[in-house]
């Protein structure tokens, strides 16, 4: 079969699975995990810090009136349930418990994980690993079903389009994560750490030996695409209890500092909650840590992890502190960027993982294709493609990804 029909015959399988099933040798199993870290999500009458085992302030209002047109999509996020209880994936080499795993994590304001199936089967055939698929806090399976129906979302765009004459690439894909981030930019940050801290229980859950699949004593390694790179980097950089010292992290089409990244686009954010996303981060960071106590706990407190995400919003905030970490780690981070990448550009990758006087030595390649593509879709499927041309790019990353895995 050619690229776009095993990339069908595979989603078909895929979206077919209960529990677990054997797709040609290698077994694809479908498991829930209950966070335990949604307290600290934005919404909440009371919060505690386990770490600091202390109670905290309660964080500012919950949102303003900027661009809240829908309740369905305004839901207090503490109280979305998908988030709170959800599915992810692994699939194996063969039916014995895994020494070996790869934490495959996603691009923002992904719905499905459709294009990551051949990327995971690629990855686990060539390494010997298993792979887990991690969905990002209210990303994948841990959003409402709500904001993904091409009706309403249709509709709410129509309307956001009405009251944002001016706004750019308002579309049914992005209107919900666009509202509420515009609404309540700070959720950027809540729903990354509520996912850090849902990556490290899923590792110690498995060291307790409480996964099907996965062998306590086991090893792992990050592949990482977009703006899932983040994720890794936060959870390499900070090291939580030393788990991350021997982790490899390869890099797709991601790498880069938040505030040099390009997100506007029909399928990621319209221009509006760009804007909105882009003056919290950056531009008013160090105010609204002032305004908001909960946030400053976690962010300018004593956890490591904050510390690094703080590092990673801005190119020229704490960038010593950053650098000196990337140097450390140089020998585990492998990036892989592609030229006509608009959202997160090769240059802008390089800027951040080579650091600004280049003296860090993390490999980074660039590649190119000789077809179209973009950041979103490097490897479009269907009848219009190339599936020759694709398959050999498909190749040419993949071959890369699992020689520094393996």
């Amino acid at each position: 079969m050619n690229f776009t029909d095993r990339y069908f015959d595979f989603r078909e399988f895929f979206n077919r699975v209960k529990n677990s099933g054997e797709y040609k040798g290698i077994m694809v199993h479908k498991r829930y995990m209950k966070s335990s870290s949604s307290h600290i999500l934005p919404g909440g009458l009371q919060y505690h810090c386990d770490y600091h085992k202390t109670e905290l302030p309660i964080s500012e209002s919950f949102y303003n009136d900027i661009g809240t047109i829908e309740k369905d999509v305004q839901i207090k996020d503490i109280f979305v349930e998908e988030n709170r209880e959800f599915c992810y994936y692994i699939i194996t080499p063969h039916q014995h418990k895994a020494n070996n795993v790869i934490f495959m994590f996603h691009g923002f304001n992904e719905k499905s994980w459709d294009k990551y199936l051949l990327w995971a089967e690629r990855i686990c055939r060539d390494t010997g690993s298993a792979v887990v698929l991690f969905p990002i806090a209210f990303h994948m399976q841990r959003a409402p079903v709500k904001w993904s129906e091409k009706r309403s979302m249709f509709m709410l765009s129509e309307q956001r389009k009405k009251q944002y004459k001016d706004i750019a690439n308002s579309t049914l894909s992005n209107v919900a994560i666009s509202m509420r981030l515009q609404s309540m930019p700070q959720r950027f940050i809540w729903s990354g750490l509520q996912t850090y801290y849902d990556v490290i229980q899923f590792i110690e859950d498995c060291k307790a030996g409480l996964n099907d699949y996965i062998s306590p004593d086991f090893t792992f390694n990050i592949f990482a695409y977009s703006i899932g790179g983040l994720l890794a980097e936060i959870l390499k950089l900070s090291d939580y209890k030393g788990y991350f010292t021997n982790t490899k992290v390869c890099l797709f089409c991601g790498g880069a500092v938040f505030n040099r990244l390009s997100p506007v686009s029909k399928y990621i954010l319209d221009s509006e909650a760009s804007v909105a996303l882009y003056s919290y981060l950056v531009e008013h960071f160090d105010n609204m840590l002032k305004r908001d106590d909960l946030l400053n706990h976690y962010i300018d407190g004593d956890h490591v992890e904050g510390k690094v995400f703080h590092s990673m919003l801005d190119y020229n905030r704490m960038r010593d502190f950053r650098e000196e970490l990337f140097i450390k780690n140089e020998g585990d981070i492998y990036a892989i960027s592609l030229r006509q990448d608009r959202v997160i550009p090769s240059f802008e990758i390089m800027n951040t993982l080579k650091g600004a006087y280049r003296d860090i030595a993390i490999t980074i390649d660039e590649l190119d294709f000789d077809y179209n593509y973009s950041h979103e879709n490097p490897f479009p499927v269907g009848k219009n493609s190339d599936t020759v041309a694709v398959q050999r790019a498909f190749d040419m990353v993949f071959d890369r990804v699992a020689g520094f895995l393996g």
